[in-house]
């Protein structure tokens, strides 16, 4: 087995989010890769439009690529990791560095009878549904996406009407737009920070190749039959399968970038059988990796 140095924590940091004193919510733009490359979670509720850069999204339980263009909801104290590809690669394919707009806000900072009047009832019932994630797509995407920028060049009270507009078309979005499972609970204490960040980033950094239990749990400075029940415990899903998920996603990528062909891609992945690659592939993306490759690659 590697040597391998151990490292403590498992939990999602608790960031806080400053405002300026002159704004009751927060609007910026972020432009500095990986910023809050960190599991972590915020009593506010946050609105990310991804305009250059992708990545790999981690949202409560549900792991998935994200690319630029896409918009996400998520809730207040719902853990989420927001991990770039690394600098080079963007320069490779010619981008200039990845930024997004971020937009963070608490619940109650329009106080705490506003969301209760009936004309927000749509209002207080995305807030509910965002604790597990929304992915806005579609017509959605494009307005919120639009009313972000006016948010941007509004003041006054225009900024709190925009917000207003924004969560209403986001309250249109359908039931396939939530990303964490119905089940996912989160209830782990701070202490436990720093061992979920090393697990995560060490397969991050180590997917193409062979992990193994011994190894993924000497990061975590446990045992391996500790570890199962651990990580289980923590993410809801077994190690085996949130590493699958990782991989997988890789692969999406790779395919879209349409370079390589299937087989390489699926060693490269850190797959060492093409059955099961093909398999798993399209238990979790719903189709075979040609089919997935067809709808971007023309």
């Amino acid at each position: 087995m590697k040597v391998i140095e151990k490292r403590y924590s498992m939990e999602a940091q608790f960031l806080q989010v400053a405002n300026s004193p002159n704004r009751s919510f927060s609007l910026r733009r972020e432009a500095i890769p990986n910023i809050n490359s960190r599991w972590h979670r915020h009593a506010e509720v946050e609105l990310i439009h991804f305009h250059r850069g992708g990545g790999t999204q981690f949202v409560g339980d549900n792991i998935r690529r994200f690319a630029a263009g896409d918009i996400v909801l998520v809730g207040s104290d719902l853990p989420h990791y927001w991990h770039y590809d690394t600098v080079e690669e963007h320069q490779e394919s010619g981008e200039s560095g990845p930024y997004a707009t971020v937009l963070h806000f608490t619940e109650h900072f329009w106080g705490d009878k506003f969301l209760l009047l009936p004309e927000n009832a749509c209002i207080r019932k995305v807030l509910e549904r965002a604790k597990r994630g929304l992915s806005l797509t579609g017509h959605v995407r494009e307005n919120v996406a639009a009313l972000m920028v006016k948010m941007q060049e509004t003041e006054g009270p225009f900024r709190l009407t925009t917000l207003l507009e924004c969560l209403y078309h986001a309250s249109l979005a359908d039931d396939r737009s939530a990303l964490a499972s119905i089940g996912f609970r989160y209830d782990t204490p701070e202490s436990e920070n720093e061992r979920i960040n090393a697990i995560y980033n060490y397969a991050l950094q180590n997917f193409g190749q062979r992990i193994t239990l011994e190894d993924v749990a000497a990061v975590a400075g446990l045992s391996p039959n500790s570890f199962c029940r651990y990580f289980k415990s923590r993410t809801g899903k077994h190690f085996r399968q949130f590493l699958t998920e990782i991989r997988i996603g890789h692969s999406c990528k790779r395919l879209i970038d349409g370079d390589e062909n299937v087989k390489q891609i699926c060693y490269e992945s850190g797959f060492n059988n093409f059955s099961c690659f093909y398999k798993k592939f399209k238990e979790i993306t719903g189709k075979t990796p040609a089919a997935y490759q067809s709808v971007f690659v023309r």
